[in-house]
């Protein structure tokens, strides 16, 4: 379709919404102008209208975690762009995954747990510091304590796992799955970043069985 055919508002915008093209979490809304998603699809890298600044803004031009497009959608009413991306690094310039990470209705957390939500959890104690917070006092350690308890959980997983007990196992492995990913947090290591990774091996394996059966 024409550029020309979407709805741009009085001041030229429209507003994009950007959503991870692996888990599909939104991870932010900005707007566009036809400079702007003229730029974003020839470039194939998100490029916004700063309202603020009254400017153009290249995603990552200054920290790096630029936002590869997949695809450019748009609503029905042609007034909303639907973004699909592949980030390199968080979207939030907190260091969230997400720019949406305070509740105003909160989930069942006994229904609404994922991992990127652990994630986004561990992101905040970094930041905000909350005093009493194990996850706040990795943090203030720094990456040697973090590193120490990984290497600990790891052992405890090898204990349990070798003496036969599931249950025993299976507590130590969310044990040791929460301090790598506060080891990941520490280091800049995103979800993402390790789908990406497994989704090169899984590509891999494919080309791997295909060559076999040839």
């Amino acid at each position: 379709m024409d550029i020309k055919e979407l709805k741009f508002d009085e001041k030229g915008l429209i507003p994009a919404i950007v959503q991870d093209f692996y888990t599909k979490k939104v991870l932010m809304l900005a707007y566009m102008n036809e400079e702007s998603l003229k730029i974003s699809i020839e470039e194939g890298k998100t490029c916004f209208f700063s309202r603020s600044r009254q400017e153009l803004w290249r995603k990552g031009a200054t920290s790096g975690n630029v936002q590869n497009i997949v695809s450019i959608r748009t609503d029905c009413d042609m007034d909303t762009l639907l973004v699909d991306v592949i980030k390199e690094g968080p979207a939030c310039h907190t260091g969230s995954e997400s720019c949406f990470f305070n509740d105003i209705v909160e989930a069942d957390k006994e229904n609404g747990f994922s991992y990127q939500g652990l994630y986004d959890m561990l992101v905040g104690r970094k930041i905000e510091k909350k005093e009493g917070s194990y996850t706040t006092y990795l943090f203030e350690k720094g990456i040697d304590k973090i590193l120490k308890k990984v290497g600990e959980e790891c052992t405890e997983v090898i204990i349990g796992a070798k003496g036969g007990d599931k249950a025993e196992t299976i507590y130590e492995i969310a044990d040791l799955a929460y301090h790598v990913m506060v080891l990941m947090i520490e280091m800049g290591i995103t979800l993402e970043d390790v789908t990406t990774e497994l989704s090169k091996r899984h590509i891999i394996d494919k080309k791997i069985k295909q060559e076999k059966m040839q």
